[in-house]
């Protein structure tokens, strides 16, 4: 970080003690991390988040009181869309992780990460990425191919194909190379997709298109 340049302000939500002072600790320790608040439950976590406005917002799924998912859909219900969430858990199933999505998270990791994959990762969504683990695509991939049925008119073939590869988690150059399409042209399909479905980024864009069954 540059001298005089804000830290990102984050607030860690987990119900376990040790395992959350421990998060809390790994991020302290990056200069570009600043913790706002840690929470044991998702109702200290809802009015923390409220009452700050962190940048993050780390989210463990199952907590006492208030889930972490529940948490997520009463910000964004309720206007709170300037703190980016990402989703903590032990769970891997790809039902979880739909849901998170498309409540809106921006990420969705494991427990079992390292310390410092979870800051990078943090790292990741502040810079505009939507972070899923390698294990949890398959998991994820199959969940939407579940709520897959409907097709939209108004995306072509390759887009949609462009946007299922988005939601497992590619990047625009590996799409390209699944694809075997050039990158530029790939970017070119995310922003038609952004358009008609009336988003601004690959995350929403993935949470829409599975609000609306578009996947397959």
């Amino acid at each position: 970080m540059g001298p005089g340049e804000a830290r990102i302000q984050v607030v860690i939500a987990d119900d376990h003690p040790v395992y959350r002072e421990g998060i809390a600790r790994s991020i302290r320790d990056r200069p570009e991390f600043s913790v706002a608040a840690e929470c044991a439950d998702g109702h200290e976590a809802l009015a923390a988040i409220e009452a700050v406005k962190p940048d993050l917002a780390l989210l463990d799924v199952r907590m006492p009181g208030r889930d972490g998912i529940d948490v997520l859909k009463q910000l964004r219900a309720g206007g709170q869309t300037g703190t980016r969430i990402v989703m903590l858990s032990a769970i891997h199933d790809g039902a979880t992780v739909y849901e998170s999505i498309a409540a809106g998270a921006s990420g969705y990791l494991s427990k079992d990460s390292g310390r410092e994959e979870i800051c990078d990762a943090l790292l990741a969504v502040v810079a505009g990425h939507t972070v899923l683990p390698a294990d949890l695509h398959d998991g994820l991939a199959e969940t939407i191919r579940h709520h897959g049925n409907a097709r939209s008119p108004s995306l072509s073939e390759r887009e949609r194909e462009v946007l299922e590869l988005t939601a497992q988690g590619l990047t625009a150059r590996q799409v390209a190379e699944q694809l075997i399409i050039g990158t530029a042209t790939v970017k070119t399909h995310l922003q038609h997709i952004y358009e008609k479905l009336g988003v601004a980024d690959r995350a929403a864009a993935v949470a829409e298109a599975m609000r609306r069954g578009l996947l397959d």
